[in-house]
């Protein structure tokens, strides 16, 4: 009877524990199963594009200058530099075998060529813009200048149009009064042109002056002549002062003492002639000297 009794028991123990195990699986898979909505996320991309730096070459080399040529062209430092280079040595032969400046030919090339950049020297080695005028029997290239399509000679080398330059200039008697000039006076010889009819512009002597001073053209005269490597208008106005020794002209950036120094006096001796109470001065003052 026990043993029934016991054994009814342990089959009640078993059928409850599984009920339980049946309905906590039966949780179980309902909330692993349960299946959760979709999100649907936009995302918006931005292609990046990186720009590769910009290099400005601020140097002087680099900056362009306009030269009116028989058209105008734009040029920069180096291209004038180097086009010097390459003609000084013809200009220098010329002025010893014709006597014209080297740094007036040099300047006239610059300016007219474009330093070389211009249609007429590209496509016809014309270096100063020469016409064909009359008596011209060789090559020529037409172009717009004065007038439309003028007649312009063309040579098979720039060292041609650098002779026919200089034979231009000393086969014309309008511009003998040139070779009476100094060699080395670029002044006189760029206002020199203008006023014998060589060009029509009234600032092309100042245009042939600040290419010389500006490039240092006149050195190529000095080597020629031999002299001491200086400006004309530098050079004229000490021996000037020394020649007649009375007056110097007041240049910018003089002052008493290096006036002083330049002629061998002291300050107050310069006040002192000059009649001077102080120790200011004018460009262009003319003060006695000893």
């Amino acid at each position: 009877m026990i043993k029934k009794i016991i054994y009814f028991i342990i089959v009640i123990f078993i059928t409850s524990c599984g009920a339980s195990r049946g309905k906590g699986s039966s949780h179980a898979k309902n909330r692993v199963t349960k299946k959760t909505p979709k999100r649907t996320v936009t995302v918006t991309t931005r292609k990046i594009v990186t720009k590769k730096p910009v290099v400005l070459d601020n140097t002087a080399t680099s900056t362009s200058e306009e030269l009116e040529a028989t058209s105008k062209v734009s040029v920069t430092y180096r291209n004038v530099s180097d086009y010097i280079d390459g003609f000084k040595d013809i200009a220098k032969q010329n002025m010893e075998e014709y006597g014209i400046p080297a740094s007036i030919t040099l300047a006239q090339g610059i300016l007219e060529s474009g330093a070389g950049n211009g249609r007429l020297s590209r496509e016809a080695n014309n270096h100063f813009g020469i016409k064909c005028h009359k008596g011209w029997n060789g090559p020529s290239i037409t172009h717009d200048d004065d007038a439309a399509q003028e007649c312009f000679r063309k040579y098979n080398d720039p060292s041609e149009s650098y002779k026919d330059h200089s034979l231009f200039l000393t086969s014309r008697s309008r511009y003998n009064g040139l070779f009476k000039l100094d060699k080395g006076d670029y002044e006189g010889w760029a206002k020199g042109l203008k006023s014998a009819g060589y060009a029509t512009d009234p600032k092309y002597p100042t245009k042939l002056i600040s290419i010389i001073e500006r490039y240092e053209l006149f050195q190529y005269d000095n080597e020629i002549l031999s002299r001491e490597n200086t400006k004309k208008q530098d050079r004229v106005v000490v021996e000037e002062g020394i020649v007649n020794g009375t007056t110097y002209e007041i240049q910018k950036g003089d002052t008493l003492y290096s006036i002083s120094r330049k002629f061998n006096m002291s300050v107050d001796e310069i006040k002192k002639v000059n009649g001077l109470n102080d120790n200011s001065l004018s460009i262009g003052q003319k003060i006695k000297v000893k």
